[in-house]
């Protein structure tokens, strides 16, 4: 079941930086959530087992889970932007391979090099190309709440150009990597899993129909 919603992102800026944008931006995005909720109890009469979305600075994760977050039995899963490699400057993945830090005003997880400077982060999506992360995704991590890991760029490419075929949706980069993540777990028989596709891949299509030329 995908969750099909405009990231207010480009408004209202991300849940990252300190307080109050973290609580302004969750505030607006927990539409994504809330509309979540109701419908897929009216689809489906009972709670996914498991939310999916991708987390760049994290407004759109934060935005779906926002609903589910007191529902335990709901899995929580966040997708960082792998880029095209797990050493630092590679990669986007704040929350599965950096540390605690302090960016742009707020204390909470970053990718920085050995000196405790932030590195530039590396993400084919543009919205994950970021060294830091909202706190309440910190938050979350720390208490176990949500999970999260990463797909590499590749691996995103591959679930755009899937999830555009087999349904006729063309995600953004940002939400192909959400679909990547599916992949990488392990699903019970009839699981019902969320997967957040937080915009369109339309501004997507220069470098992505560039990346399948070559691969010809």
């Amino acid at each position: 079941w995908i969750a099909n919603a405009i990231d207010t992102y480009y408004l209202f800026g991300s849940v990252a930086g300190p307080y109050p944008y973290p609580l302004i931006v969750r505030y607006f995005q927990q539409v994504i959530g809330d509309e979540t909720r109701e419908q897929i109890l009216s689809k489906e009469g009972k709670l996914p087992d498991k939310v999916i979305a991708c987390v760049g600075g994290g407004s759109n994760a934060i935005g779906i889970f926002s609903a589910f977050i007191e529902d335990e039995e709901v899995e929580l899963i966040g997708i960082e932007g792998g880029g095209i490699g797990n050493k630092k400057c590679e990669n986007s993945a704040t929350l599965s391979l950096g540390r605690p830090g302090i960016f742009q005003g707020s204390f909470s997880y970053v990718i920085d090099d050995e000196d405790g400077q932030i590195c530039t982060a590396h993400s084919i999506a543009p919205g994950l190309d970021y060294p830091g992360v909202g706190p309440e995704h910190a938050y979350l991590k720390e208490t176990g709440r949500a999970n999260y890991l990463s797909v590499n760029d590749r691996e995103a490419l591959g679930a755009f150009k899937l999830l555009s075929e087999t349904e006729g949706i063309i995600p953004a980069l940002e939400s192909a990597h959400a679909v990547a993540g599916l992949s990488k777990l392990s699903l019970k028989n009839r699981e019902l899993v969320v997967i957040n596709i937080s915009g369109r891949g339309d501004k997507d299509l220069t470098e992505t129909m560039k990346f399948f030329k070559d691969k010809k």
